[in-house]
């Protein structure tokens, strides 16, 4: 691939307000090359997820991964609802992120756990991103499934989403990225 995952998306998107490029050029392609990826390469990934801020430093956040050609892999590709499976057959890594509900200190409800744990992925995000991989996050997946095969007490954890991971495929240059919506419509001041 001759472009970098960011410069496809410097074609569609303007960083009107001088915001940190990683952050603007961040975005969810689908296309891989089925290409491996080595410990060594996730490394920093997860590295970037555990510097995200969390309620009382509880660093909520777990991300259960799969290499490709494991079964691993296939029992949580198995998870996927038939549109994504058609999507992340060519994905190097695939992952169930889950928050932890209670809190290390005191058992505690944490009532930030999805929020912190929603931190975490778009620290891991943005860095996939800045490193030129593809990284996905999804919703489209059985919850209960994953929830039982993690083996997880749903009173403790909460499995949140699945993400695909992998290098990308030719095909990243010629998808649609989306835009945002204006910052008057998300940013409501009071008063």
């Amino acid at each position: 691939m001759g472009m970098s995952i960011q410069d496809v998306a410097k074609k569609k998107r303007q960083n009107s307000q001088d915001v940190l490029e990683d952050i603007i050029y961040r975005w969810s392609p689908r296309s891989m090359n089925g290409e491996a990826m080595t410990e060594k390469e996730l490394a920093p990934l997860f590295e970037a997820a555990r510097w995200a801020p969390s309620n009382h430093n509880n660093q909520e956040w777990r991300f259960h991964y799969a290499h490709r050609d494991t079964p691993a892999f296939r029992d949580l590709f198995g998870l996927l609802g038939e549109f994504n499976q058609k999507w992340c057959e060519k994905a190097a890594i695939l992952i169930i992120l889950v928050s932890k509900k209670l809190s290390d200190h005191n058992d505690s409800m944490i009532r930030t756990h999805s929020f912190d744990t929603g931190a975490a992925w778009e620290a891991l995000a943005i860095e996939a991103t800045r490193r030129n991989l593809v990284v996905h996050g999804m919703a489209g997946f059985d919850y209960d499934k994953a929830t039982k095969y993690l083996k997880l007490d749903d009173k403790e954890y909460a499995v949140e989403c699945m993400i695909a991971l992998g290098k990308p495929g030719e095909g990243v240059s010629g998808e649609d990225i989306s835009d945002r919506k204006p910052t008057s419509e998300i940013a409501i001041k009071l008063g």
